[in-house]
């Protein structure tokens, strides 16, 4: 993906952090427009990640197309996966 200004989903992450490359790849996989900002490696510099999810951990992802600030990798697959993935397709009766 490219990394332009109009993508509705913002992705905080870290250089080499596996849990936001598990993120990524889901991003990639459901081919989903996002941003890439990626965070100060020291934990307590990270204040963008603070004002915006509350946390500064990573990875975070703010979805501009719902209106979620979410946190935890394994929240953020759950939530991709319920909402672009499979699940939405299931949950949109999509399983004709």
């Amino acid at each position: 993906m490219n990394d332009t200004d109009d993508r509705p989903i913002t992705f905080y992450r870290l250089q080499g952090c596996p849990f936001c490359e598990r993120v990524a790849r889901l991003l990639e996989e459901y081919d989903l427009g996002y941003r890439s900002r990626f965070v100060e490696p020291m934990h307590s510099e990270r204040d963008v990640v603070k004002r915006v999810a509350g946390v500064r951990t990573v990875p975070v992802v703010v979805d501009e197309n719902t209106g979620v600030t979410m946190a935890e990798s394994a929240n953020i697959v759950d939530y991709l996966e319920s909402t672009y993935g499979d699940g939405a397709a299931a949950s949109a009766g999509g399983d004709d």
